[in-house]
């Protein structure tokens, strides 16, 4: 791969990331586009490291509530284990950051145990991401028409982080997105978007950390992408994933999603019209 490859990768990853219209859609036609001499394996390892630029990017856009959530937890559990138990409560933000371990188990678990179907041809292939891109389209539109939009994250219940965090899962197959399938599901549990967004964002975390440190030898060993386009890919794609966060937001809390609806459906149908016209092979 070389820089100005790399650096590609990187926009288009800081891009799409947390955009409900996946990011290992766009980066795997990008790299078809691009030419990437890499083989399934080594294309599923950068992409999962690339993606540590994003979450730098949370990391630093969510420093406070990260803080806040991280702080609490600490202090609410030592407090219990110093014989605070009588009438004592988790706080709203020690709470949060359980629902969040808790959301993170499934996708941890989906991924480890499918790993070899995760990484191979499968899960690159362009009709299941056309395929995948009509249907979550589909769920984001569903969402947007019968979520109630009442609830806000001091509402968040186990079975919430359960149910996102099992939504989260289907975003390891290719065309899904993470965001698009975990804001879907949080705006059917009556989460409004603003909430549904933010909660994906930090359910997204473990995930992306485990993905990108799992990956990284993978990424940078002889034959692979290389440490230095790895570098450079990560730090593109965390400049652009910040701003992207910080749009998306602001976009949420005044607009409904169905531009990316919109948007999923004419990607798809231009991905189908380019496999059914030879332009672009399957695999």
């Amino acid at each position: 791969m070389t820089l100005i490859q790399a650096i590609l990768l990187g926009i288009v990853q800081g891009l799409t990331e947390f955009i409900p219209i996946s990011s290992t859609a766009h980066l795997v036609l990008a790299s078809r586009v691009l030419g990437l001499a890499l083989n399934p394996e080594q294309l599923t390892a950068s992409i999962a490291v690339i993606q540590l630029g994003t979450l730098i990017a949370v990391f630093i856009y969510f420093a406070r509530d990260i803080w806040k959530i991280s702080s609490a937890f600490v202090r609410d559990h030592l407090k219990l284990l110093t014989g605070g138990r009588g009438e004592f409560r988790l706080s709203h933000d020690a709470r949060l950051g359980w629902l969040v371990v808790i959301g993170s188990l499934p996708v941890a678990i989906v991924g480890l145990l499918f790993k070899k179907q995760i990484e191979g041809t499968f899960t690159k292939n362009l009709w299941v991401i056309a395929t995948m891109m009509v249907v979550i389209a589909l769920l984001l539109a569903v969402a947007e028409a019968v979520g109630k939009r009442q609830r806000q994250m001091q509402d968040l219940t186990i079975k919430d982080a359960l149910i996102v965090g099992f939504a989260q899962c289907l975003a390891l197959v290719p065309g899904v997105s993470r965001s698009g399938a975990t804001i879907s599901v949080g705006l059917m549990r009556g989460l409004d978007r603003v909430t549904a967004t933010r909660l994906a964002f930090l359910l997204g975390i473990p995930a992306l950390v485990g993905a990108g440190v799992y990956e990284l030898p993978a990424a940078l060993k002889d034959g692979g992408v290389g440490p230095l386009p790895t570098l450079v890919g990560t730090v593109v794609s965390f400049v652009v994933a910040y701003a992207s966060i910080a749009w998306l937001l602001k976009y949420v809390a005044g607009h409904t999603i169905a531009i990316f609806v919109w948007y999923r459906w004419i990607l798809a149908a231009a991905i189908i019209i380019a496999l059914s016209t030879g332009v672009l092979a399957a695999t």
